[in-house]
C-alpha cells in the first residue's frame, strides 16, 4: 500500500512547494520512500509550471533540501480522490478545496499545523506576502515531521 499526500497552499510556489520537499527528505531519511508519496499544488493557477519561489529555493538550500523536479500546479478535481491527505496550509485553502467537492470526506482535508503539539490549530502564513521565509520553515518542518509520525503509527511503517 501507497500512502499519498497532498500539500496544498493558494500559488503553490511557497508553502506547499516548501513542505512538499521537507517531507519527501524526511521520508527519505526514513527510508519510506516505496510506501510514502507526496506531491504539491495550489487552489490557483497563476504560477503553474513556474519553479518554486527563490525565498523558499533559499531556505531549503540553506537546510541542504532538495526542491528536484518541484513544478506550481493547480488543484484538480482527480486529486482529492487520488491523494490519501490533504494538507492545507490555512483555512482559505480548506475552504477552496472544500468547494471543488461537496462529498468530500472531512478528516482527509487538515491543517498541516494539526500534526504538530507546538503550533496546533495554527496556520502557516504566506511569505508570498510576509517574506518570512524562515518562520514558515520552521513551522512546516514541525508540521511534516508530526504528519510523518501520524502515518508510520496509523500504517505501523
Amino acid at each position: 500500500m501507497e500512502v499519498k499526500v497532498l500539500f496544498i497552499c493558494l500559488g503553490n510556489i511557497c508553502r506547499s512547494p516548501m513542505a512538499e520537499a521537507v517531507f519527501r527528505n524526511l521520508v527519505e531519511r526514513d527510508r519510506l520512500s516505496a510506501t510514502i508519496s507526496c506531491d504539491s499544488a495550489g487552489t490557483g493557477g497563476w504560477h503553474t509550471g513556474n519553479p518554486p519561489h527563490q525565498g523558499t529555493r533559499d531556505i531549503l538550500k540553506l537546510n541542504k533540501i532538495s526542491d528536484t523536479g518541484i513544478f506550481a500546479r493547480q488543484l484538480l478535481d482527480k486529486d482529492l480522490e487520488q491523494f490519501d491527505y490533504l494538507i492545507a496550509m490555512d483555512n482559505s485553502n480548506i475552504s477552496n478545496i472544500k468547494k471543488l467537492s461537496e462529498a468530500l470526506d472531512g478528516t482527509k482535508v487538515r491543517l498541516l499545523m494539526d500534526y504538530t503539539e507546538h503550533y496546533s490549530g495554527k496556520e502557516v502564513p504566506d511569505p508570498y506576502y510576509t517574506g518570512n521565509f524562515e518562520e514558515v520553515y520552521e513551522l512546516v518542518k514541525d508540521g511534516c515531521e508530526g504528519l510523518l509520525q501520524e502515518i508510520k503509527s496509523k500504517y505501523l511503517l
